[in-house]
């Protein structure tokens, strides 16, 4: 009997160590194959099990924990900066990237607040947009291949006609989708730049202010004085027609129509009003003005 134990004891013992080796034998073989990762590695691993040679696939490096660290620390930092950067360009210029939908669009988002700065330096205490920051702006999102639209935000009294046209020049010369979207107000030579997108909304309670051309400072009155004011008019009267959908004899009369501004000649329109005359395509608020450009950038 004790014989027969030993035996019985031997022989699992065996089948034991037997398993082990083969379960040994195939975590290497498995380890093996996950290093193995084209045909000639394979092929050459065969060769060698075939002649009894010992094939060893090195195992890729890894880096040790302060590499990995390092590399974090490095991500980071760049992100900082990034995010730096960006805030830097929305305080100073206005100026943001959307970039985080789920179409994947590239947009350039450009607000035009306060008053039109031209040649004179307005005072620190007044908002104003340069025109000196927005048309460099412009030629770069022109240039770049990552932007694929602009959506341009407006609150704007006026200002400047001669920089104010050369803005909405420069946008309606673009050649990418541009959406643009009256909120407080769009005045004065705000109303060219609003409607050089090639679409436009204004909000409900977003205003327009249509009136003549006006000069600060000293006037003369003399014909050659009258003969300007006229050609100036007619830039403004001439570019407005031309991109939306009002007719310049439409303008003019707005322009010239009293009792309607206490202090002026002209036309206030409200959110409807505005579309109603022509000005703009639609009455609408951010979301449908970010949908309406996405749907045109795809269009393209």
């Amino acid at each position: 009997m004790s014989k027969n134990k030993n035996s019985e004891k031997k022989s699992s013992k065996k089948s034991i160590e037997n398993m082990e080796k083969k379960n040994s034998k195939k975590t290497v073989e498995n380890s093996e194959r996950k290093y193995i990762d084209n045909e000639l590695e394979r092929t050459l691993l065969k060769s060698a099990n075939n002649a009894n040679i010992k094939y060893h696939v090195a195992a890729p490096s890894v880096k040790n924990k302060d590499e990995i660290n390092t590399d974090h620390e490095k991500t980071s930092e760049r992100n900082i900066e990034e995010e730096k950067w960006a805030r830097e360009q929305l305080e100073e210029d206005g100026k943001v990237m959307l970039d985080q939908s789920s179409e994947h669009h590239k947009i350039q988002l450009l607000s035009i607040i306060g008053e039109i700065e031209g040649h004179d330096v307005l005072g620190s205490n007044i908002k104003s947009t340069k025109y000196e920051h927005i048309l460099p702006m412009l030629a770069s999102i022109e240039d770049s291949d990552e932007i694929q639209g602009v959506l341009l935000l407006l609150n704007t009294m006026g200002g400047d006609v001669e920089a104010g046209l050369a803005i909405a020049e420069m946008i309606s010369s673009l050649s990418k989708p541009t959406v643009s979207l009256v909120l407080g107000g769009s005045h004065s030579i705000g109303v060219p730049i609003a409607v050089s997108s090639n679409y436009s909304f204004i909000v409900p309670t977003g205003t327009m202010v249509i009136h003549p051309v006006r000069l600060n400072g000293l006037v003369i009155g003399a014909q050659p004085t009258y003969d300007y004011f006229k050609q100036m008019q007619n830039r403004i009267i001439t570019f407005v027609s031309k991109h939306c959908n009002i007719t310049k004899k439409r303008l003019e009369t707005l322009m010239m129509q009293t009792g309607v501004l206490t202090k002026d000649v002209g036309t206030i329109l409200v959110g409807k009003e505005a579309v109603e005359e022509g000005l703009i395509d639609e009455v609408g608020g951010i979301s449908m003005a970010v949908s309406k450009l996405h749907e045109m950038i795809e269009k393209r």
